[in-house]
């Protein structure tokens, strides 16, 4: 009897645990599916921004629809790459992205630091001006932003869009999120030690933020890599322009036989630097954006 009872309950295990196995992959099928159609979803656009590329001028979406063109062609590279700035254009962007980024992720890690770890008058105050910041449109501070730019003789240069745009709120609010959760010991125990701040900040803390890192990295090089309307007012000058500037002088420009090939040209070279970043540092966002969202 003591024989059966342990069969059975040895059996019975396996028995569930096969009909669980039976029932799941219908789900796990189910799911692939929906990610599947989700994620043609999101790649669609940019298959359609190739193709639109590679379409030649005589060939129109208005007139028939095709997923592919029928001779499939480089003259809206080669056409807009040999008439326009457009290397001048991208290696403004990545100027300005680059320094920015580098920027706004030493702002952002030394003001979250401060805000989270360190005990002042006001710090409550300084953080809610921070969060209020964010409710205000660019629209609003356009104008007098501009005129201090204007008044100290950056206009039409890199540093106007690079300095008004390094203090990231955003980022200094991830910042101090992730630093909360840096253990408050750690810290004391670096100081009790004879570790000043700054030591205790480059030897302690700092190696826990690689995930925070990869977040700033990615969120501050697409923020200044897409931006537009500032750079549009500070930038005037042919030469000085950034890639989504100069993209929007090519839809009306009557120099090409296809103003859209010649934008949708241009697109896909100049979204290769954020696909680079973001695979450079996906492993960092995630583990980043996980960390932040519990803590």
């Amino acid at each position: 009897m003591s024989t059966d009872t342990v069969t059975t309950t040895t059996r019975t295990p396996r028995s569930a645990t096969r009909v669980r196995r039976r029932s799941t992959p219908p789900r796990r099928w189910l799911l692939v599916a929906v990610l599947a159609i989700l994620a043609a979803f999101v790649v669609f656009p940019l298959y359609w921004m190739v193709v639109s590329a590679l379409t030649s001028g005589g060939q129109s979406q208005s007139t028939e629809f095709y997923l592919w063109p029928k001779e499939p062609t480089f003259a809206n590279f080669t056409e807009v790459f040999s008439t326009q700035p457009v290397w001048r254009w991208i290696g403004n962007s990545v100027l300005i992205s680059v320094v920015t980024t580098a920027l706004s992720v030493v702002v952002s890690l030394g003001a979250g630091y401060a805000l989270a770890k360190y005990r002042f008058w006001g710090r409550g105050l300084f953080y809610a001006a921070f969060m209020l910041t964010i409710m205000i449109p660019i629209q609003v501070t356009i104008v007098p932003s501009f005129l201090v730019v204007a008044r100290i003789g950056l206009v039409d240069s890199p540093w106007a869009v690079i300095l008004p745009t390094a203090f990231d709120v955003v980022g200094i609010f991830i910042a101090r999120q992730f630093m909360l959760g840096v253990p408050d010991a750690i810290v004391e125990a670096a100081r009790v030690d004879g570790a000043g701040e700054y030591r205790a900040f480059f030897s302690v803390v700092l190696p826990t933020c690689g995930p925070l890192v990869g977040v700033l990295v990615i969120l501050a090089f697409m923020a200044r890599w897409n931006d537009f309307l500032w750079p549009m007012v500070v930038l005037q000058g042919a030469e000085n322009l950034t890639v989504p500037v100069g993209l929007s002088t090519l839809t009306n420009n009557p120099a090409f036989a296809s103003p859209w090939g010649a934008v949708m040209a241009v697109a896909t070279v100049t979204v290769l630097p954020i696909l680079a970043v973001f695979l450079v540092f996906q492993k960092q966002f995630v583990q980043g954006i996980s960390s932040t969202g519990i803590k």
